[in-house]
């Protein structure tokens, strides 16, 4: 069996700090708001991967049927040798992949948790023993550094958590993945597509309330890690369909008027009856957006599969 190597690329403390700021920037300014990212402690995971199985939660069930229908296509259009996939987790809709690509050398699972790296490094090694595993503790939106491996390389990143980022720190992201592609290379990116709202809306608001416990959950974090004296029970979650920016967004809206501690960053937050904190943004997509967007960070856009409702799209691009 390959060794599992990994590599951590983030200080021990990268998290803690990360945390820090962006609550203490994200708690002062108006309108408040949070990133998602801290949504996913042991008990999010948890509760996201309750989210995949809703009936309500389209967007896993239709990833996973394009890539049953089109890993083949996809590994004999890239011929990937090294196969990097980005936000990775538990890397389980992967498997899909690594197992079409048959001349798959190396798998680079990038994650800000160590521990999920872990597990499903060693999983895959269980599954493909000849495949060799270098897993990176990295966030890739502080730029990545790679290491040497075969080429040609396929980059991942699905899930459509691309929808997560803002216009300017999607195109950010998306000059990246330009500089860090060579000639050969290609980028498979998972996007979610426009839809009607009543679909979207209940995504995101399930009617047994596992979204909103998911919602609250980054006050829990913040609770245990800074301090915080956040009562859940103050904060009603609400999502709701911007047709304008043609996204999602989840927010904390305060029930009352109520001022929270966070001893963590020496902060005293007041919050005004009905007041919200945005907490994420999930950007929807059409394919005339996706290809230009991709074209304006220098990658051409090969091929765009969906699922067969149309609900989820992967698209195929290479450097321009």
């Amino acid at each position: 069996m390959s060794p599992l190597s990994i590599t951590r690329t983030l200080p021990a403390d990268a998290t803690a700090a990360a945390l820090r700021a962006d609550v203490a920037q994200g708690l002062t300014r108006t309108p408040k708001q949070l990133p998602p990212k801290w949504f996913y402690d042991a008990r999010g995971s948890e509760l996201f991967e309750e989210i995949t199985q809703l009936p309500e939660y389209y967007p896993t069930r239709a990833e996973r049927e394009i890539l049953l229908a089109r890993a083949p296509e996809i590994a004999a259009a890239t011929d990937a040798r090294t196969l990097i996939e980005l936000g990775s987790g538990s890397s389980d809709k992967t498997r899909h992949l690594i197992g079409a690509l048959t001349g798959l050398h190396t798998y680079l699972p990038v994650d800000v948790s160590e521990s999920a790296l872990t597990a499903a490094g060693k999983t895959l090694l269980t599954e493909h023993p000849g495949l060799t595993v270098h897993a990176l503790v990295a966030d890739f939106q502080r730029g990545l550094a790679l290491p040497e491996a075969p080429g040609p390389r396929l980059l991942a990143f699905l899930g459509g958590t691309i929808g997560n980022l803002l216009p300017d720190e999607r195109a950010a992201f998306l000059r990246s993945v330009h500089d860090l592609l060579s000639p050969g290379d290609a980028l498979l990116l998972g996007t979610d597509l426009v839809k009607d709202e009543a679909t979207l809306v209940a995504a995101y608001d399930d009617a047994q309330g596992v979204t909103a416990a998911f919602n609250k959950n980054v006050l829990h974090v913040i609770n245990r890690e800074l301090g915080g004296d956040f009562d859940p029970a103050d904060f009603d979650h609400v999502a709701l369909w911007n047709p304008e920016r043609e996204w999602i967004e989840m927010r904390l809206r305060a029930r009352k008027e109520l001022t929270v501690k966070i001893p963590g960053v020496d902060l005293a937050v007041s919050f005004a009856e009905g007041e919200e904190v945005r907490t994420e943004v999930s950007a929807k997509f059409r394919e005339d957006g996706a290809r230009a967007e991709l074209a304006a960070a220098g990658l051409e856009l090969s091929k765009w599969w969906t699922d067969d409702a149309e609900r989820f799209a992967l698209s195929l691009s290479v450097r321009g």
